[in-house]
């Protein structure tokens, strides 16, 4: 059973550090946990049609909270920050964030 591209990228990460990397051709998004990264830069290609060149993956752990007396974890997430290939376009969402 193969997943969506949809259910692999779930949001971008728009950070300070993520939009320096812009400049570099590297996007970060926020991705499912249990995707590996040759599905990870198979949806990116899919879903806005460029040239991935390499993935790095990031796991980070939940971090503890306290709300009054009570104390939880905010949930563990998993990034990905896409290198695309030179000769590739940009992704045309970024763009308007710079």
């Amino acid at each position: 059973m193969s997943k969506l591209a949809q259910d692999i990228i779930l949001r971008p990460v728009i950070t300070e550090n993520s939009m320096d990397g812009i400049a570099d051709r590297k996007y970060t998004f926020e991705v499912a946990k249990d995707a590996n990264k040759i599905e990870i830069a198979k949806a990116v290609e899919e879903l806005f049609e460029v040239k991935v060149a390499k993935v790095n993956t990031i796991n980070t752990n939940g971090k503890l909270r306290r709300y009054g007396r009570f104390e939880g974890m905010t949930g563990s997430k998993k990034k990905a920050i896409v290198t695309l290939t030179e000769d590739s376009k940009s992704i045309e969402f970024f763009d308007g964030m710079m």
